[in-house]
């Protein structure tokens, strides 16, 4: 039997107009709202978010076409050490006690102009870029682009709402470990085993997640009292959500909610995402925002630390004999 979920409310998962937190006319009744919807599930749909529709056109595209490829052809780029890459069927498990996800994925980060990264972490490293898709890497990085800029926009809406200066989350934001997927979704079989998802119940593990879907719908959350609530696509709109570790560096003020993704369309579902991260040496402490006094739940961890416990847990690959993370 197929796991059950509701409707959801928009007093729940409200819709923020960014626009007056972009031009600067009218920031702090942003950053309330932000900040209010932060407090609640975490999820937020967020319009006048400035990603031009050719550029999701473009990245959908391209990523439509990977997928379409063989597994022969996308083992050629073949998820590397530093996660960058085709991440297959069953090399996800984002419930720990639960079967593998039905998803696949291709992960990339920011490389500069001439295409060089940085490879001062275990999560950075080069891009892999499939040669039998030449227009992926040029659509997937002006994508990440300008959903990174969306990312920085609202972390400074986010400072704002808890009396900080703007750049409170960005002061150590110059060479960011953030990283960005296109993910794929197959149509889940209405025969498939009771606990099997597209990607099963999860918080994401960093700071923001910036989520575009597409009309296939298939996301749900869950409310403080354990029922699963659809998150349907709105047009015009990204979905974005709180991570851990910035639900970790407000002392859980802001709530990372747990989610998941049920394909049961019959068709192919396509979510283009952001993780964003600042430097990985970063300190998430929740004193920085409250004060020195101030006495957090839990310790301080650098962005980087955290992030790699995460990884562990959540992809096998990382950690299987002849892998080639191993």
């Amino acid at each position: 039997m197929r796991a059950q979920a509701n409707a959801i409310s928009e007093e729940l998962i409200p819709v923020i107009d960014l626009s007056p937190l972009r031009s600067g006319e009218h920031p702090r009744s942003v950053a309330a709202a932000l900040h209010a919807a932060s407090q609640s599930l975490g999820f937020i749909y967020v319009e006048g978010h400035g990603i031009r529709p050719e550029t999701i056109a473009a990245a959908r595209a391209a990523a439509c076409r990977f997928f379409e490829s063989s597994d022969e052809e996308k083992a050629e780029v073949l998820v590397s050490p530093q996660h960058r890459g085709w991440l297959g069927p069953g090399a996800a498990r984002m419930q720990d006690d639960g079967p593998v996800d039905l998803k696949e994925s291709f992960i990339w980060g920011y490389q500069d102009a001439a295409g060089h990264t940085d490879c001062d972490h275990p999560l950075r490293g080069p891009n892999q870029w499939p040669a039998f898709v030449p227009e992926l890497q040029a659509a997937a990085m002006a994508y990440y682009t300008q959903a990174h800029a969306l990312a920085k926009l609202l972390m400074q809406g986010f400072a704002l709402g808890l009396d900080l200066p703007y750049d409170f989350f960005l002061r150590s934001c110059e060479r960011p470990i953030s990283r960005a997927s296109f993910v794929y979704y197959p149509p889940q079989a209405q025969t498939a085993p009771p606990g099997q998802f597209g990607v099963g119940a999860h918080t994401d593990f960093g700071v923001l997640t910036v989520l575009c879907q597409d009309d296939v719908g298939g996301l749900q959350v869950r409310d403080v009292t354990g029922n699963w609530l659809i998150a349907p696509p709105v047009e015009g709109t990204l979905v974005v959500n709180v991570g851990d570790l910035l639900s970790r560096w407000t002392d859980g003020a802001y709530k990372s909610t747990p989610h998941r993704v049920i394909n049961s369309s019959g068709r192919r579902r396509l979510s283009l995402v952001l993780a964003f991260d600042p430097d990985p040496q970063t300190p998430v402490d929740a004193r920085d925002v409250y004060g020195a006094a101030y006495q957090p739940r839990e310790e301080a961890i650098s962005c980087g630390d955290y992030l790699l416990q995460r990884f562990a847990r959540a992809f096998p690959y990382r950690d299987a004999p002849g892998s080639p993370a191993a």
